[in-house]
């Protein structure tokens, strides 16, 4: 009796599995790294349970709420030991609770561009290797800028001010029917591309959101699909499927401490933030300048309703008196025409 309830249990997982299309094998899921001439950075999660990557993106409200779900049915494997080759070399590390782990380590000097590294999941206290992954660090050039946007409704139209909202779009949308603002893409792209000669690197891209680990897929196909400039990701903490109708409700000062991280992370630099007035960009970006002197070329803000906010206003005013040139815009089209009269684009 009691092996067929156990086997009645195991054929209803199995169901649930083929059902939400779930991995049940451990995964690395690493994310492209950063890095100057003497450090690299390097992130990512080692989950039991993960989703499978979607192949078709349908417009039907039952597929996308159900592949949205998905993205929260993760189990993180804790105290996983992990070893990163890179570069002929070979550094270590250990997972934490909820997954997450992350190599810094120093380099010799190394020029620009894009290096590989793999990453092994060992079986613990061996050299066994379970799994492996492989992405890219890039290192830029000296000379760029390096831009830092946001990402919700500062290039995807998504009502993060608006948790309701917000559900409502992530539930019935996914990442070939999600929009971005007009003009946004061409934007991003003349930034990237500004002054760069053939066959050189464009400016590095940072995209840093306080929307969660669990939709860096989804982001990352969407970013994908409209064409805007490849980057490194830094999104907030993986939350678990109790805690889906909370997603993009986190913590913003986290936001400022990614920020910070890629700052000291190329201290030579100048740096241009973008982001909206919907939630608290333009409280963290001042922050960022006054913490920063000298350190940020521009600010944008992305005006989201019909009315510009007073508070945001008083933000650009206080970053303005800092030496930084700023624009408070409603559509893309001014934002390009800023950038162009400050020499952040110089080709037409």
């Amino acid at each position: 009796m009691a092996d067929t309830h156990t086997s009645f249990i195991v054929k209803i997982r199995h169901f649930f599995l083929r059902l939400f299309r779930l991995n049940t094998f451990p995964v690395i899921k690493l994310y492209p790294g950063f890095g100057n001439k003497s450090q690299c950075y390097l992130y990512g999660h080692v989950l039991a349970v993960s989703p499978k990557l979607r192949n078709r993106h349908r417009n039907n409200f039952l597929l996308n709420t159900l592949a949205l779900l998905r993205l929260f049915m993760v189990r993180p494997i804790a105290g996983a030991e992990l070893r990163l080759t890179y570069n002929h070399k070979t550094y270590f590390a250990v997972s934490q609770d909820d997954g997450f782990f992350k190599f810094e380590w120093d380099v010799e000097v190394q020029l620009p561009g894009n290096f590989t590294a793999l990453v092994s999941l060992l079986v613990k206290n061996t050299t066994n290797v379970i799994t492996t992954a492989q992405t890219s660090i890039n290192i830029p050039d000296a000379g760029q800028f390096i831009f830092i946007s946001d990402i919700d409704d500062t290039f995807l139209v998504s009502h993060s001010g608006n948790l309701r909202k917000r559900l409502y779009v992530l539930l019935t949308k996914n990442a070939h029917s999600r929009k971005p603002f007009e003009g946004v893409v061409n934007h991003y792209n003349l930034l990237s591309m500004s002054g760069v000669d053939e066959g050189k690197s464009a400016h590095p891209f940072f995209y840093v959101s306080s929307s969660e680990w669990n939709l860096y897929d989804y982001i990352k196909e969407f970013s994908r699909q409209n064409k805007l400039p490849e980057g490194v990701y830094l999104l907030n903490q993986l939350k678990r499927i109790s805690q889906v109708f909370k997603t993009g409700q986190n913590n913003h000062s986290t936001k400022f401490m990614r920020i910070v991280r890629i700052l000291e992370a190329y201290p030579e630099q100048q740096f241009v933030l973008l982001g909206d007035d919907s939630q608290e960009d333009p409280n963290i970006y001042a922050s960022v300048v006054s913490h920063f002197p000298g350190k940020i070329f521009s600010v944008y803000i992305r005006q989201v309703r019909n009315m510009p906010k007073i508070h945001v206003q008083e933000r650009i005013k206080q970053m303005e008196t800092a030496g930084v040139f700023c624009c408070y815009f409603k559509h893309s089209a001014e934002a390009v025409i800023h950038s162009r009269t400050i020499g952040l684009i110089t080709h037409v």
